[in-house]
């Protein structure tokens, strides 16, 4: 349904026909660790979020998983390598 509280106009899941079933009864605003990912729209009561009601509980146990600014980075895993197959392929 079309949000009428916050974020007005926008389809939002939480939306029902007695209102915003979130908890609180509204979505919050961005936090600072979300300034520069692209799901972030600005409405005229704020910025907000438009992948998550709550951004600060994303960003709880590390970086948010929907983030379009992170760029996280694969460890590479050394390969073992047994020194006596090693000796035989020369």
């Amino acid at each position: 349904m079309i949000c009428t509280t916050v974020r007005e106009g926008d389809d939002c899941v939480f939306m029902t026909k007695e209102g915003c079933g979130y908890n609180g009864g509204a979505c919050l605003p961005i936090i600072d660790q979300c300034n520069g990912c692209q799901r972030t729209s600005k409405f005229e009561t704020g910025v907000y979020c438009i992948a998550a009601p709550d951004p600060s509980l994303k960003w709880k146990n590390g970086n948010c998983n929907t983030a379009t600014h992170v760029k996280t980075v694969a460890a590479k895993k050394k390969q073992k390598i047994n020194p006596i197959k090693a000796s035989k392929r020369r």
